[in-house]
């Protein structure tokens, strides 16, 4: 692995500390309590805020702000967390903030695609191989979960969550719960189908697709309430994971679910 690099018009805290291959580049600013882990790469002008860590292979584009404090106004100066994962592509403009309460994370996992100018909010926990579009918003508290894609434009309401392999199209406003495999779309957002191709992409047996297809049917077509719903999916769907999944989710959501 390469040495790390410092351009020479990057500030580095002292207190900071980065991992072997680093690249900080022109007018970088990395403050006191980040750790950056191995081989990540800052354009130039990019913001890193700390307490953070930072693991391996990370991109930072042009002018991302990253680790901020809270925008929350509950926020009194006390020492709040970032932590992100692995080779994790942060575009231009990006910006992520910590958490709001003492001790609290912002979390972001491995391999994700955040476009230009998309926003991670404080206390948000965000999973593996997710793709914020441009200008994708969450508000505080959200979470989201592995291989999501949020398109273009869209808004998360604070404490809403997105289901794994879930789809928000793009311009969508989202007040509740997203269930996992949907794909939500317009503004109020409804749930418009299953995310079929993405989870024919993603090696799924045509099997489970049917049996989420079915499972949409039965929540989304049959004039069913959430509850009476949970019931007919458990009762006529086979028990394979990613029925339990949805099955969870829909027990568990505090929102409600977008319909």
């Amino acid at each position: 692995m390469p040495a790390t690099q410092i351009h020479p018009t990057a500030i580095v805290d002292p207190a900071a500390q980065l991992g072997e291959g680093v690249f900080v580049g022109p007018y970088c600013i990395i403050g006191p309590g980040v750790t950056l882990g191995d081989g990540c790469w800052l354009q130039h002008h990019v913001t890193i805020c700390g307490p953070a860590r930072i693991g391996r292979g990370n991109k930072f584009f042009a002018y991302g702000s990253i680790g901020q404090q809270t925008q929350d106004l509950k926020y009194k100066g006390e020492p709040t967390y970032l932590e992100i994962g692995d080779d994790n592509s942060f575009r231009e403009f990006v910006s992520v903030h910590r958490a709001t309460f003492p001790g609290d994370a912002t979390r972001i996992g491995n391999r994700g695609n955040f476009l230009a100018y998309a926003h991670v909010a404080h206390d948000c926990v965000v999973g593996d191989e997710v793709i914020f579009s441009n200008n994708g918003t969450l508000g505080g508290h959200v979470q989201v979960g592995d291989h999501v894609i949020v398109g273009g434009l869209s808004a998360v309401h604070q404490f809403c969550r997105i289901g794994r392999y879930a789809m928000i199209g793009g311009c969508t406003k989202i007040v509740q719960d997203v269930p996992p495999f949907m794909i939500a779309d317009g503004n109020p957002a409804e749930i418009r189908g299953i995310n079929k191709v993405g989870m024919e992409r993603h090696g799924f047996s045509a099997e489970t697709v049917r049996e989420i297809k079915e499972s949409y049917r039965i929540l989304y077509r049959m004039n069913l309430n959430t509850k009476g719903a949970i019931v007919a999916i458990g009762e006529k769907l086979q028990p394979v994971p990613e029925i339990c999944q949805l099955l969870d989710f829909l027990k568990t959501s505090e929102r409600g679910i977008v319909r």
